[in-house]
């Protein structure tokens, strides 16, 4: 028998909406096709899309990170502003593609409103400068009678975007990118855009870039150097992951829950050791601002667009959350990657979408998630792989609202055939007469959405009676994603 333990009061940290976050980047059919279609039926007047807008709705998306990615470090923002028929189009050196610059700042800014997201914009630390990025601050932001300003204003744009959240630069620490600096070199860039960057407007919050060649001998050094040379002025370290299942190896995949807390662990100290050493006495928290599932295998037959997901990816993406939420009080923000047609939860063409098994976990999550993470103990079966042993078959995360009234716990049954029954104990309370119990599933670990079937992996609900106790008894379906929602007393 499994067993649950939930101590109501026993806080490890509030969660920052932020960590229901997304990324668009100008990469294949994400913008055009997919968030932006202005000769589409189904688009509005801004050229959005409107089915594409009701679905990311429903994901409760709390911020958006743009222009990307490998993107941003060719990106010249200027040439996204002002009347289309004047923007230039440019080659993209990132993805070897032409960037028509058709949808730009102020359109990710209407975006961002239709959705009521956050705008989080990253500049140019790639073959841009840092004038280029004060620049873009001052134009997005500026208030004064100032020429960046009045531009803005020129665009039709009176009031500023206010954009709090900025990145200074993308995966720096990848010979891949655009613009690779050494540890050494990134530091002092970072800070001296940084510096300027705050000069324009010191209520900024600046996210540099910390780990995303994790193969790299120096991300450890990177880290160090970064808070050494600009820990007073960043607000966020980042670190970038992908995970797949290429292995065809469920077991093994179902152990990823390991390495991404090992991960958020290691940065975790990482960052209070240099704080500690350097006298830091902000806040540096965590950005996870690209994650995600993401076959490389697949994209032999359609690009990024061509990767589908199944039922597992979909238990691997609550295991981030599950993640996120044991470690709310260092990830203050994480960004999936990204939200439209390239490795995303939806995924369009003219005439309709259809929504991945990637979307139900996101929906779930962002839409019961209470304000405070809980620190859950846990024990029951084990499971065992090659290089793994004891590991629990249910990773459970949980918590409460403001006022400890509403319970949310979230559990991920990882066994490919056996269902699990638990015992869930409340330490301090009872339970209240009824509970809500939301579940994804379907009959195979290998079952996928599509446009000819939209509907193999789904969220359902229902209700159970809980007898008013302070415990109850549950049974969780084999690969299963479950969340049981309950008022407490």
């Amino acid at each position: 028998m499994n067993r649950i333990y939930v101590n109501p009061y026993h806080s490890v940290g509030h969660i920052n909406r932020n960590i229901f976050g997304g990324f668009a980047e100008h990469l294949e059919r994400c913008i055009y096709g997919g968030i932006y279609d202005p000769d589409s039926p189904l688009s509005n007047d801004k050229g959005l899309r409107a089915d594409v807008l009701q679905a990311l709705r429903r994901l409760k998306l709390s911020v958006v990170r743009y222009p990307g990615g490998n993107f941003a470090s060719g990106y010249r923002w200027i040439d996204g502003v002002g009347p289309r028929k004047d923007r230039p189009t440019r080659l993209d050196m990132a993805w070897h593609a032409l960037e028509s610059n058709q949808f730009g700042t102020n359109e990710f800014i209407e975006f961002c409103h239709a959705i009521k997201a956050e705008p989080y914009l990253v500049v140019n630390c790639g073959d841009g400068n840092m004038r280029e990025a004060r620049d873009w601050v001052e134009y997005c932001n500026g208030k004064d009678s100032t020429a960046l300003a009045n531009l803005r204003r020129q665009h039709g744009y009176d009031t500023p975007h206010g954009v709090k959240y900025w990145g200074i630069g993308n995966e720096i620490d990848g010979p891949w990118q655009i613009g690779f600096k050494t540890p050494e070199e990134y530091a002092r860039v970072a800070a001296e855009y940084a510096k300027v960057m705050k000069w324009v407007d010191p209520n900024i919050k600046l996210i540099a870039n910390g780990v995303s060649n994790w193969r790299a001998s120096d991300f450890v050094e990177r880290c160090q150097l970064l808070i050494e040379h600009a820990g007073d002025l960043i607000d966020f370290l980042s670190m970038h992951w992908y995970v797949d299942n290429d292995a065809d190896d469920f077991k093994t995949y179902m152990t990823l829950s390991e390495l991404i807390g090992e991960r958020l662990s290691g940065y975790e100290g990482l960052i209070r050791g240099m704080c500690l050493e350097r006298g830091i006495r902000h806040s540096i928290d965590i950005a996870v601002d690209e994650w995600n599932v993401w076959h490389r295998k697949q994209m032999d037959q359609g690009g990024h667009d061509g990767v589908i997901y199944n039922l597992e990816d979909a238990l691997v993406v609550a295991m981030h959350f599950n993640a996120f939420i044991r470690h709310a009080y260092s990830v203050k923000m994480a960004n999936i990657a990204q939200i439209v047609n390239v490795i995303a939860p939806i995924r369009t063409k003219p005439d309709g979408m259809f929504l991945q098994t990637i979307f139900y976990p996101f929906e779930l999550y962002s839409t019961l998630a209470g304000t405070t993470a809980l620190n859950i103990y846990w024990t029951g079966d084990t499971f065992c792989t090659n290089d793994s042993a004891g590991l629990r078959v249910l990773d459970v995360t949980g918590t409460v609202n403001t006022e400890q009234k509403e319970l949310a716990l979230f559990v991920v049954n990882r066994s490919e055939s056996e269902p699990a029954e638990t015992i869930i104990s409340l330490s301090d309370g009872r339970f209240n007469d009824t509970a809500k119990m939301f579940t994804v599933n379907a009959d195979s670990i290998k079952a996928e959405n599509s446009f000819d079937n939209p509907c193999q992996v789904t969220l359902r609900s229902s209700e159970f009676s809980t007898k008013g106790g302070a415990t109850m008894q549950v049974e969780f379906e084999p690969h299963s994603i479950t969340a049981i929602a309950c008022a407490i007393t």
